[in-house]
C-alpha cells in the first residue's frame, strides 16, 4: 500500500481526467493523494515564438481560480477529505510535477496522458517526462 500518491491535473482536459479517476482510487486505499495543478508561466504560443505580450493576467486571480475548478475536479474522486491536499503552483508542469513528488515523498505519481498527437512528437510529452525523470514509480494512464 501506498502512503502518499501525487496526481497531476490538468483543469482543462475533463476527458483525460475521468479516465484517471478509476486508477487513483484503486491505489488511493489508505494514502495521501496529492492533487496538483500546474499554471504555465509562459503561454504556449509564447513558447513557440508565435505571439508574445509583455502584460500578464492577475496572478491571485488565475490561481484562486484554478483551485477552485482543482477543487470541483477533486469532488468527482471517491476519496476522503482528510486524505486529499490540493496544490496549485506556477511554472513548467515538469518541473513542479517532479518537485512537489519529492517535497511530499510520493511513492507513486498517476498522470494522464492524451494519446500521441504532432505536438507531442515535437515538444514531448509531460507525462513522458515525468516517466524519465521520477525517483517513483509513475503510472500513466490513458
Amino acid at each position: 500500500m501506498y502512503r502518499s500518491i501525487l496526481v497531476p491535473i490538468d483543469i482543462s482536459e475533463t476527458d483525460v481526467t475521468r479516465q484517471v479517476i478509476p486508477q487513483v482510487e484503486a491505489h488511493a486505499k489508505t494514502a495521501k493523494v496529492h492533487f496538483l495543478a500546474v499554471i504555465p508561466t509562459v503561454p504556449f504560443y509564447a513558447s513557440l515564438g508565435l505571439a508574445y505580450s509583455n502584460e500578464f493576467p492577475d496572478r491571485s486571480g488565475i490561481q484562486a481560480k484554478a483551485t477552485e475548478k482543482l477543487q470541483e475536479i477533486v469532488k468527482q474522486f471517491n476519496i476522503p477529505a482528510g486524505r486529499t491536499e490540493l496544490h496549485v503552483v506556477y511554472g513548467p508542469p515538469k518541473d513542479q510535477i517532479l518537485k512537489l513528488a519529492e517535497a511530499v515523498d510520493a511513492e507513486l505519481v498517476i498522470i494522464g496522458s492524451h494519446k500521441p498527437g504532432f505536438s507531442t512528437y515535437l515538444l514531448g510529452s509531460t507525462a513522458s517526462a515525468v516517466v524519465r525523470h521520477a525517483k517513483c514509480p509513475v503510472l500513466v494512464v490513458r
